[in-house]
């Protein structure tokens, strides 16, 4: 516990500055975790983080995770969505002349991986956007993660009688779940009494946070999923205590997304 909390501690002090800063030093920390998130999963793929796969689909997800006036760099004629496209049939081409130790499963799963942690990261910066709005927008996004998810583990603690999926997180019960959403939607009302999210009213804020909070829930459980599948406790290591870098965005990969789906970014 003691290593979980200082590791806690000193992201904290790292990633809510990048935050308030916005701009470039969120665009180059999403770049940054999403490759690292990407590497954790070619870590559970078995494969190496120095090939030739990794190089192409690390070139994929930074496409999708930046942001698209970096489109301006490009030819006008191409986009980010068409060498992503060229980068997924180059991956195919591959399993032609890789003789067999990458197969088309590998190339599906890296091209699900790029789709899944890039879109991800890149609605990341798409919250923070520009000025004070961007910021209440993306703490809106990160409260509910982080409150749901403590909420959930003390009061499941304390309270849990029910497996919620003990075929691929048997620790999460029911009453942890509806308890973390309970919570978080308490506090991230009153957060939002005082920074409104655009020209949604508190009570339309209040029913998204329910919703939001339940598909962080299922973020989570998708990561446990995949760890379930590759037989793996934690995606990576980068962060004592508390795993890898899927392992702590893994609600936000799938919360990011549902903020732009609901017009809230």
């Amino acid at each position: 516990m003691r290593q979980r909390v200082i590791t806690a501690v000193v992201a904290l002090i790292i990633f809510i500055p990048i935050i308030i800063a916005g701009g470039i030093w969120v665009e180059l920390a999403a770049a940054v975790l999403g490759l690292v998130a990407l590497s954790e999963l070619l870590v559970m793929r078995k494969k190496l983080i120095v090939s030739w796969e990794a190089f192409l689909s690390g070139i994929a997800v930074l496409l999708v995770i930046l942001p698209d006036y970096w489109q301006a760099l490009l030819p006008r004629h191409l986009s980010f969505a068409f060498i992503v496209y060229i980068v997924v049939i180059l991956l195919m081409i591959y399993t032609v002349f890789s003789k067999n130790r990458f197969s088309f499963d590998d190339a599906a799963v890296l091209t699900l991986g790029v789709m899944y942690i890039g879109f991800g990261f890149h609605y990341f910066i798409v919250a923070r956007g520009t000025g004070s709005q961007g910021l209440a927008s993306l703490f809106f996004a990160l409260l509910i993660v982080w409150i749901t998810d403590s909420g959930a583990y003390m009061i499941g603690r304390k309270l849990g009688r029910h497996k919620l999926a003990p075929h691929i997180s048997p620790n999460k019960t029911w009453e942890g779940s509806i308890g973390g959403t309970v919570v978080a939607t308490i506090i991230v009302g009153i957060y939002c009494y005082f920074f409104p999210q655009g020209d949604k009213s508190l009570l339309t804020t209040v029913l998204f946070t329910i919703v939001l909070s339940v598909i962080g829930q299922l973020g989570d459980l998708v990561e446990s999923a995949l760890k379930r599948y590759y037989g793996v406790k934690d995606s990576g290591k980068i962060l004592p205590g508390h795993g890898g870098i899927l392992d702590r965005f893994d609600s936000l990969l799938l919360v990011l997304p549902a903020l732009h789906l609901f017009g809230f970014i």
